[in-house]
């Protein structure tokens, strides 16, 4: 069966369910109540063929009334008369179904409720006492039960009926009332997937409706961030390209029509190689956002010494600071820090945000590089003194862009994705990476919180530490 069969739409699934539904509840309740229909009218036949007995037994006179009784109602009605005297002699049209046994009960002062067959056909029999010590008997024939039942039958499919009526109009409306909502949202889904934007679905109806219109309202708002978003990124991309580019065209004209000779070129070359460096460190960053965005990015995991990886970086950086005038500072336990990750990925990671802390670092003031213990992870912080961020430059710090398109022409500013790939890369390491405004240093603070990755083995002291 393909995953993409469609089987009819919503509405008429719902009208099919309640009519499904309806129906199985009127055929069961119409199996209930037919067979509970015959017994009823038994009883009914019953207790009003009782009633006549009783009624007989106690009129006076009895013995006169009888031949008048048989007379009336053996005709129409169907029903036979029997008596029995005080002596047990028993007379009437209904005397042959009355046995010993029934004559012996009557005579001992009790009521008589059962069945025979009287003129070969079946017939409720029922008797009572009478005051005179005997007994009375009367006979209904079981076509009169059978009447009742057809007829009790026969009023109770209008209500069956107009049951599974009803319940089909109530599905119909149901229906309408939830397919009209997930229609719209449907239309609008299609509108946003043709790039439309700025569309609103009324948050009406059931809840599950309202949370999927209101589903669809936020992926507009996100969809609308994200391309402007997006829009903005290419922009700063165009110019960062087009900066370096036109610098480096310019000067290339300018040596191919020997506008620049003699002293001059050696100096030209130098800012050649600058900006044609400086656009390799872009489309670098650009190429290692795309692979950390990748689905088939990889890490090689491996328990790593996170103090040993900071000591090698902080040996490194300590020399880079040095040429810039950069206090750098290390603090790390001077002990084994063992996690399972990829090292190479957290070395590329601590080196992006030494890289982006030194950039705004002035001469004289302090770059720090700490690691510390967490759980069965550790903690790495990158602190510096320079001029820090805003509390609106915190929330946007890891978008791609952000803070370049604030500081450009304020301070130095790299290629606008180093944070986004730092944000990317701790993503892939399973682990968080914030930034704050509250460096003991005066000016930024980011933290990284590094788990060790599932299924490895991790805060495992290594042997001798």
């Amino acid at each position: 069966m393909s995953a993409g069969r469609r089987y009819g739409s919503l509405a008429g699934n719902i009208v099919l369910l309640a009519a499904a539904v309806a129906a199985v509840a009127v055929l069961l309740t119409g199996l209930f109540a037919w067979r509970t229909i015959r017994t009823n009218a038994e009883a009914q036949e019953r207790d009003q063929l009782s009633r006549q007995a009783e009624l007989l037994a106690q009129t006076p006179s009895l013995a006169g009334l009888l031949l008048q009784w048989q007379q009336r109602v053996a005709g129409p009605s169907g029903a036979e008369l029997a008596v029995v005297d005080r002596s047990g002699e028993v007379s009437g049209t209904a005397a042959p179904i009355v046995g010993s046994a029934l004559r012996e009960t009557l005579l001992a002062g009790r009521d008589v409720s059962a069945g025979a067959v009287l003129d070969g056909q079946q017939v409720l029999v029922e008797g009572v006492p009478t005051r005179t010590g005997g007994g009375l008997v009367l006979t209904q024939p079981m076509s009169d039960v059978d009447a009742a039942t057809d007829r009790m039958r026969g009023a109770l499919a209008l209500p069956l009926a107009l049951g599974l009526g009803g319940a089909a109009l109530a599905g119909a409306l149901l229906a309408r009332r939830l397919t009209r909502p997930l229609a719209s949202a449907a239309r609008t889904a299609h509108r946003l997937s043709a790039g439309e934007r700025g569309l609103t679905v009324p948050e009406g109806g059931p809840t599950e409706v309202a949370e999927l219109a209101t589903a669809l309202n936020a992926l507009d708002a996100a969809l609308a961030h994200s391309e402007n978003r997006q829009r903005e990124f290419l922009l700063s991309v165009s110019h960062e390209i087009r900066t370096p580019l036109t610098t480096a065209r310019g000067y290339a004209e300018a040596l191919a029509d020997e506008v620049i000779t003699g002293d001059e070129v050696p100096e030209a070359g130098r800012v050649l190689r600058a900006e044609i460096e400086r656009l390799e460190r872009f489309v670098g960053d650009l190429l290692a956002l795309a692979r950390l965005e990748a689905d088939d990015f990889r890490l090689d995991v491996d328990e790593i010494d996170l103090d040993t990886l900071v000591g090698q970086a902080a040996a490194v950086w300590s020399a880079r600071c040095a040429r810039a005038g950069v206090d750098f500072r290390v603090e790390r336990p001077g002990r084994p820090v063992v996690v399972a990750t990829d090292g190479f990925r957290v070395r590329q990671l601590v080196d992006g945000l030494a890289e982006n802390a030194l950039r705004v670092t002035p001469a004289g003031r302090p770059l720090v590089l700490a690691l510390e213990p967490d759980g069965t992870g550790a903690r790495l912080q990158v602190r510096d003194g320079g001029p820090g961020l805003t509390e609106s430059d915190v929330e946007v710090a890891f978008e791609r862009g952000a803070l370049t398109d604030r500081y450009r022409g304020v301070r130095p500013v790299g290629s606008g994705l180093g944070l986004a790939i730092a944000h990317r890369l701790t993503t892939r390491l399973g682990g968080t990476v914030t930034a704050a405004s509250d460096a003991p240093e005066g000016g930024a603070r980011f933290t990284v919180r590094l788990p060790s990755l599932p299924g490895e083995p991790c805060g495992r002291p290594v042997p001798g530490a």
